[in-house]
């Protein structure tokens, strides 16, 4: 059961509204907030994000704030569920009106665009010297607003914070684990949206079973890899955050990424199926992102790169798929689970 520890969360999309709808229906005070003001005005009338969740009745003790500075107001914490290229923005935004002893988490998943740089990193330079934690897993929207099994994990470096925020979400139908690896957890929640692209494209191309097992697998080890160089804990990335997170998304096709990847394998052009979609997806900035932690760590990560730079039309699927399929023979772990590919 839930303290009575109050709740803001930022960001009124798909995974902002479930998650707080989760909170309100285990009876915390919660407060969501959105940019739209006749959105959320709708959302408090009808009780449901029409955008996002149509046919899901949100709790009616969910407090609906168009007003940022009445949203975090006497909240104990913040909740920042946005997507990764407005974190840094919506950090900035909220510096000034957080009181003293209220901690910031994250269900945003991605890096900081054009830089890579994580986003605890974010945190810890803009605003310092407050708990902070990150809520991941394998947990689509739509499935947590209806009350069907889930499970998260909450990592912080303060064991205290994330216990307590995981009580807030922990629920009958909701299973919220905590862990102290915010890296780790931060890179098995982003790296898996640019690999569910991959999955997708041979699905979208009809490729077969095998070759999506192939692929989750093998992308599961360039997830290992970057980790390990990272400073991640393997057993993190192969919980949750990281393993769980990645079958999920490659596999369900309520992911975004996995829909981008269908549509590029079917022949879609980037733009129209990102369109299509009508959301962001994250895939095509944290390709970028990956990319340029591998080459600084010497790293050779090919299902990643080869998803870049079909993203960036650099080459077709069908030639990417041929680039991979072409690397020559060799033993599946040459040194190690952690060695070269």
């Amino acid at each position: 059961m839930a303290d009575m520890s109050t709740l803001a969360v930022l960001g009124a999309g798909s995974w902002g509204t479930a998650l707080a709808a989760l909170a309100a229906r285990n009876r915390v005070p919660t407060k969501l907030w959105g940019r739209d003001a006749a959105a959320l005005a709708t959302m408090a009338q009808s009780r449901r994000n029409s955008r996002y969740l149509p046919d899901i009745e949100l709790p009616a003790e969910l407090d609906y704030q168009a007003d940022l500075a009445a949203a975090v107001r006497g909240a104990d914490t913040v909740l920042i569920v946005v997507p990764s290229h407005a974190f840094a923005s919506m950090l900035d935004e909220i510096a000034p009106l957080l009181g003293t002893d209220t901690n910031i988490a994250w269900a945003t998943k991605g890096f900081e665009p054009g830089t890579g740089r994580f986003l605890h990193e974010l945190v810890a330079e803009k605003l310092p010297g407050r708990a902070c934690a990150v809520v991941t897993g394998p947990s689509f929207a739509k499935e947590v607003a209806l009350g069907m099994p889930s499970a998260v994990t909450v990592h912080s470096d303060d064991e205290a914070f994330a216990q307590q925020l995981a009580s807030m979400l922990h629920a009958p139908n909701f299973r919220a684990y905590t862990g102290s690896d915010v890296l780790g957890a931060e890179l098995g929640g982003a790296m898996k949206n640019v690999l569910a692209v991959a999955t997708g494209v041979a699905d979208g191309m009809e490729l077969g079973l095998n070759a999506r097992a192939g692929l989750i697998t093998r992308g599961m080890n360039e997830m290992l890899r970057l980790g390990v160089a990272l400073g991640a804990r393997p057993e993190t990335l192969m919980g949750l955050s990281g393993l769980g997170d990645l079958v999920l998304t490659c596999t369900g096709d309520l992911s975004r990424n996995r829909r981008l990847g269908l549509a590029l394998g079917r022949g879609i052009a980037i733009d129209d199926a990102v369109r299509q979609i009508g959301q962001v997806v994250e895939s095509v900035v944290t390709a970028d992102e990956v990319a340029r932690l591998a080459h600084k760590h010497g790293l050779d990560l090919p299902i990643s790169q080869g998803v870049r730079a079909v993203l960036h039309g650099e080459v077709t699927p069908v030639e990417g798929l041929k680039a991979l399929m072409s690397r020559e023979q060799k033993p599946e772990y040459p040194q190690g689970l952690f060695g070269p590919f």
